[in-house]
C-alpha cells in the first residue's frame, strides 16, 4: 500500500543537531506533502512547542494534524484545537508530586498552555524545556493550583543519576497503571495508561480511515517505540537507540545527515 501518513518525532529525528529543519528534509516534506501525504509532527513537546516548525513545513492549515504531549492529545495543526485527548487528573497530579518528593527529584505538570512547578528551585531541565519548547512557566504551590486542571502529561526530571536512581524506586502500582517513559536522559514522562505515540497515531489513522500499512513513522527514542511498531513502515534514525533499532523495518542515516529526507525519498517520493 502507498503510504498517506508519515509520523515524524522532532528532537533527534526531524530537528538537526541544532535543532534545526535543513533545507533538504524540508524539501522532501513538501514534496510528500504535494502528493496528499498527511505529515503529522509527533512529539513530547507542547502544541506551543511545534506551532512554529508547523509554520516553516508549510503545515498549520485545514487537513493537517500534529500529535503531542507523547500522544496525549491529537490536534488541528492550523489551530491547536483537539480532536482527541486523553489525560490525567488532579488526583494523579497529588499522587505523583508527592512521590517525586519522596524520592528526591524535581517534578513538573503541564496542561494545554502552561507548565506548572512546585518546586521554588525551580529545575534547570524544567528551564531548558521552557526555553525549547516556548511554554509558560508558572511556580504554584500544591494548594495554590487549580484542582479543575486536568494534564496531558507529568514528568519527574533530574540529572540522569539522580532520575535513574528514583525510577528504579518507582513503585509497581505507579508502573502498572500508567504509561511511564524516558524521552531524554533527564526527563521521565507520565502519561494515562491508554496513552502513546501510538496510540496517538492510531487514533488520527481512525479518524483518517487510514490502515496501518499506509502508515510510516520515524523516530530514535524510547517515546517513539510504540508508534513504530504500530506503524506499517517503523523507521530508525542512525543516531536511534538500540531498542528503537530493534522493532524498526529499515534504518536511516542521521539527524545530522537529512535521516528523514532520505527516509522520504526511500519509501514515498521514488
Amino acid at each position: 500500500m502507498a503510504i498517506k501518513l508519515i509520523a515524524i518525532d522532532m528532537d533527534g529525528t526531524l530537528l538537526n543537531p541544532q535543532h534545526q529543519i535543513t533545507s533538504r528534509v524540508k524539501q522532501a516534506i513538501g514534496q510528500a506533502r504535494d502528493k496528499g501525504v498527511h505529515i503529522v509532527l509527533t512529539t513530547g513537546r507542547p502544541y506551543i512547542g511545534v506551532e512554529r516548525y508547523l509554520m516553516e513545513l508549510d503545515l498549520q492549515q485545514e487537513g493537517q494534524y500534529c500529535i503531542t504531549n507523547n500522544g496525549a492529545l491529537v490536534q488541528r495543526a492550523v489551530n491547536g484545537d483537539c480532536v482527541a485527548e486523553t489525560t490525567l487528573s488532579f488526583d494523579d497530579y497529588l499522587k505523583f508530586e508527592q512521590l517525586a518528593r519522596e524520592l528526591g527529584v524535581h517534578f513538573q505538570a503541564l496542561d494545554k498552555s502552561s507548565l506548572y512547578t512546585p518546586n521554588k528551585d525551580i529545575s534547570e531541565y524544567t528551564i531548558h524545556e521552557a526555553s525549547l519548547t516556548g511554554i509558560p512557566v508558572r511556580y504554584r504551590a500544591v494548594e495554590e493550583m487549580d484542582r479543575s486542571l486536568t494534564f496531558p502529561k507529568l514528568m519527574m526530571i533530574d540529572n540522569s543519576e539522580l532520575l535513574d536512581a528514583a525510577i528504579a524506586r518507582l513503585p509497581q502500582e505507579a508502573r502498572q497503571n500508567y504509561t511511564l517513559m524516558k524521552s531524554a536522559p533527564f526527563y521521565l514522562e507520565i502519561l494515562n495508561k491508554k496513552v502513546n505515540k501510538g496510540t496517538g497515531v492510531h487514533a488520527l489513522a481512525q479518524l483518517l480511515h487510514l490502515a496501518q500499512d499506509e502508515i510510516m513513522a520515524i523516530g530514535d527514542q524510547e517515546n517513539d517505540l510504540a508508534m513504530i511498531e504500530y506503524a506499517g513502515t517503523g523507521v530508525a534514525m542512525g543516531n536511534a537507540i538500540d531498542s528503537v533499532i530493534a522493532v524498526s523495518q529499515f534504518v536511516t542515516k542521521t539527524n545530522a545527515e537529512d535521516g528523514v529526507a532520505y527516509a522520504i525519498e526511500k519509501f514515498v517520493l521514488r
